[in-house]
């Protein structure tokens, strides 16, 4: 039996995990000499600090001048939350769900939050659901890029403007690579770890006008814990949005998430973040087409991420076998690179069908993308290898 000869030409970063993400091209530790460490994040400089994180956010996305943006506590997971449980229960609301994290929000509203009067709506892995089906008058609460199943609304245009209800948006995979129709959407959150390489644990929660009279003319039902709380005697903590945090944040974070926000700066903002993303999405794209044992878990080109990649193995000695089968020839394949030091952290989401998920975000080289494509080949070939010696 022949075994597949190892390509000549590896990645010079294999990081491309989708979360916490690969740091942006020639980052070093020397990146952070600046951090306010030490230092109160209530102190001038620690203020200051997370005011310019705050407001360089605000420029590279072109976030409206009247929505609010906070660091909150948690991730995007904590930003999320907050925006559940201090906003749904005024109105009806539609869940939205087309992979894993979706599915958990989906949980929370309906076993955590108990809502009487909450729809659900979801799609498999791969596909996502048709908005037409939503009613706008209700909240609607939806993740704009599937992190775990590799597709993303392609657009805003079946969300009304003139719509009753608010939009709960997770976009923590999508912010900075992708547009967001900010006039569509009341609430948007995301993790710094995520586009921008950052480090983990800090979310943000950016909030539409009405967003913020719905906070302020609505008193949930439930308790709220100290670190959902944005409002006090009725009236928004607009400290919160103005960089006075909640809870004490990891000044070494911000100093990274500002480092990050300067490289999106310098190389052009977010259309250039953009590019690059749909620059590497494409370098998977031209591989998937000339090789016929891969495919995308998005089959439909316009809802596929350029971020979170997320392929298929389309051979049918494979797609016969069973699930658990199909999954040990996948973790065998992203074990095969780890162990070369080509890819780390690929493998499928646990949740997601058996396959590779490869981060395309914008701190990720084409060159890397292009190095790896031919180790891809090499791993399929030497993974069915095996499976016919144990035959």
């Amino acid at each position: 039996m022949t075994t597949a000869a190892k390509p000549d030409l590896r990645p010079a970063n294999p990081r491309f995990s989708s979360g916490p993400c690969a740091k942006r091209p020639g980052w070093s530790l020397e990146a952070l000499q600046d951090a306010a460490l030490g230092r109160s994040h209530r102190a001038k400089i620690g203020k200051s600090k997370l005011a310019r994180a705050i407001d360089e956010t605000r420029d590279i996305l072109n976030v409206p001048a009247d929505y609010r943006i906070g660091i909150v506590p948690a991730s995007d997971t904590g930003a999320v939350e907050m925006a559940m449980w201090s906003l749904l229960g005024a109105r009806g609301v539609d869940m939205v769900a087309w992979e894993s994290f979706g599915a958990g929000w989906v949980t929370d509203a309906i076993k955590q939050l108990k809502l009487d009067d909450a729809r659900t709506f979801e799609a498999p892995y791969g596909e996502i659901v048709d908005f037409s089906t939503l009613n706008f008058d209700r909240d609607v609460v939806f993740t704009w890029n599937g992190t775990t199943s590799g597709v993303r609304l392609p657009n805003g245009d079946k969300i009304p403007a003139n719509r009753q209800g608010l939009t709960i948006c997770d976009a923590t995979s999508a912010a900075f690579a992708q547009d967001l129709p900010w006039d569509k959407l009341d609430v948007v959150t995301f993790s710094w770890q995520k586009v921008m390489g950052g480090e983990a644990a800090h979310g943000m929660l950016i909030l539409s006008p009405r967003a913020v009279e719905r906070l302020e003319s609505y008193k949930p039902a439930w308790p709220l814990p100290k670190i959902f709380r944005m409002t006090k005697g009725g009236k928004l903590i607009e400290g919160i949005f103005k960089g006075e945090t909640i809870n004490t944040p990891s000044m070494l974070c911000v100093e990274d998430y500002l480092d990050a926000l300067a490289w999106g700066k310098e190389i052009g903002g977010l259309t250039a973040l953009k590019a690059r993303a749909d620059a590497n999405l494409a370098v998977i794209e031209r591989f998937v087409e000339s090789h016929d044992w891969l495919g995308f878990l998005a089959k439909t080109k316009d809802i596929r991420s350029n971020t979170s990649v997320c392929l298929t193995f389309t051979d049918p000695a494979l797609t016969e076998k069973s699930e658990d089968e199909q999954n040990a020839f996948a973790k065998g394949v992203a074990s095969l690179l780890e162990k070369e030091g080509v890819a780390l952290d690929i493998g499928a989401y646990r949740d997601a069908p058996a396959g590779l998920r490869i981060w395309c975000g914008a701190t990720v080289e084409a060159s890397d993308l292009e190095a790896l494509m031919p180790w891809l080949a090499w791993a399929y070939e030497t993974q069915k290898g095996e499976l016919k010696k144990a035959a």
